[in-house]
């Protein structure tokens, strides 16, 4: 008696969901495995593996994973725990945080970048946006005014 493929158990971390060409997802879409967007996406995406987004996908909403590729555009922030690569063709309008980053020549991002562990915050860093007031100043001026 031999096994055929179907029968053969696969690890949920090797399993890629693709949403393809022409193809359109609304609402949020998770995933113990990888998802690769070569449509568009109009919701949050959350996986526990990656997320790769091809140069003709879409994603408007926020990416949280492990690790990304972005090669299109993304109206979102995008949080990957470990490693996020923007090639030369991506469009990010929104925050991005990871411990490593790759910007490839070319590449477009409108919005912060936040280096270091990926949930942390810049004021846990020690650090803050430029101009930005200390938060003990905001809290006393409000009290003022």
């Amino acid at each position: 008696m031999s096994k055929n493929r179907s029968d053969v158990p696969r690890e949920l971390g090797d399993v890629v969901s693709v949403i393809g060409p022409g193809m359109k997802v609304v609402g949020d879409v998770s995933s113990d495995g990888t998802i690769r967007v070569e449509g568009r996406v109009d919701g949050s995406i959350n996986t526990t593996k990656s997320v790769v987004v091809g140069k003709d996908g879409t994603v408007k909403g926020d990416i949280t994973t492990q690790d990304a590729i972005v090669a299109g555009k993304v109206n979102g922030s995008v949080t990957a725990e470990s490693r996020i690569e923007l090639q030369a063709t991506c469009r990010v309008q929104g925050d991005i945080r990871s411990r490593r980053v790759k910007l490839d020549e070319g590449g477009q991002v409108d919005g912060q970048l936040h280096m270091g562990a990926a949930k942390a915050t810049p004021a846990a860093a020690g650090s803050r946006p430029v101009g930005e007031k200390p938060e003990t100043v905001q809290k006393q001026e409000a009290k003022i005014n």
